[in-house]
């Protein structure tokens, strides 16, 4: 998993500084959910990503997410403050205080976002965690000029150009989607429907909980969770992909991500959980 590595942090952190990309304008909200012409360019830079105290996250909205719901933030299910989730086990309500820095296009912290609840937690299936936090869109939006991260409700497509986002870092990788793997089995965990990025998103520890961006829409289609450090053979930081026959292929390097669009049919108004609703498809309790 993408975690930092404490004993390499001074070594990744000169590894992990990127060149500081063009300052844009902020987003409204219409703007953030709008769709863009075919062959439009779309920015993708730090707006509207956190860095946590081991991994990196995004403040996401929902296709029906309001100005004025309280703002949700995500990250990796292994980058909950508590530890990791037991396989099996589904964690939702949970009180927090954690904390987020919100960074701005370039890149600079500009404020502390604070939790008040794990509103949802798993490692199984998928790798997620998503907080609540003591504002709303609307308030980021005034203060800071920083729009929230739409999370897209389709499923993403081999090929597709995406960037990897790193609030922890400060860094952006730039890749395709490479394919999907039907399960991705890592130590104890096994996760479905999995995104494999090609070669050139070569993520390293911190980066657990990027947003996974697709370049065209601007829209959040995974987020970044494991890769393939040594080899090994579906054991801790070592992911193998086990497709439908039970056939197991490693492969040393490449980096994965899990899929968010089954996210948004979970939430409804006021952006509340609701495992029950129709069409939620994410692990229950």
């Amino acid at each position: 998993m993408n975690k930092p590595l404490l004993a390499a942090l001074s070594s990744l952190a000169l590894a992990g500084l990127g060149a500081t990309p063009a300052v844009a304008a902020p987003r409204t909200a219409a703007e953030a959910t709008a769709p863009h012409p075919a062959g439009a360019a779309v920015t993708v830079d730090f707006a509207g990503t956190v860095s946590l105290s081991n991994c990196s996250g995004s403040v996401i909205r929902f296709p029906n997410s309001a100005d004025t719901d309280p703002a949700l933030v995500l990250t990796n299910g292994h980058c909950l403050e508590t530890g990791f989730p037991d396989p099996g086990e589904v964690i939702t309500g949970q009180s927090s205080s954690r904390t987020f820095g919100l960074l701005n296009s370039a890149g600079s912290k500009v404020a502390t976002l604070r939790a008040n609840q794990v509103v949802y937690s798993t490692m199984t299936d998928t790798d997620v965690t998503i907080y609540r936090t003591t504002t709303t869109y609307a308030a980021i939006r005034s203060s800071y000029g920083i729009s929230p991260l739409t999370v897209q409700d389709t499923h993403p497509v081999a090929g597709t150009a995406i960037k990897v986002v790193s609030g922890y870092w400060k860094r952006i990788y730039s890749c395709n989607i490479d394919g999907f793997v039907y399960r991705l089995k890592e130590g104890s965990w096994t996760w479905k429907d999995s995104v494999r990025y090609t070669s050139s998103c070569d993520t390293i520890g911190g980066t657990s909980g990027s947003p996974v961006i697709d370049t065209a829409t601007g829209k959040v289609v995974a987020v970044n969770n494991t890769g393939n450090e040594d080899g090994a053979r579906c054991t801790d930081n070592n992911p193998c992909e086990v497709d439908a026959n039970g056939t197991v292929t490693v492969r040393q390097g490449i980096n994965y991500a899990q899929e968010t669009y089954n996210i948004p049919a979970c939430f409804t108004t006021g952006n509340k959980l609701n495992l029950g609703a129709a069409g939620c498809t994410l692990p229950k309790p």
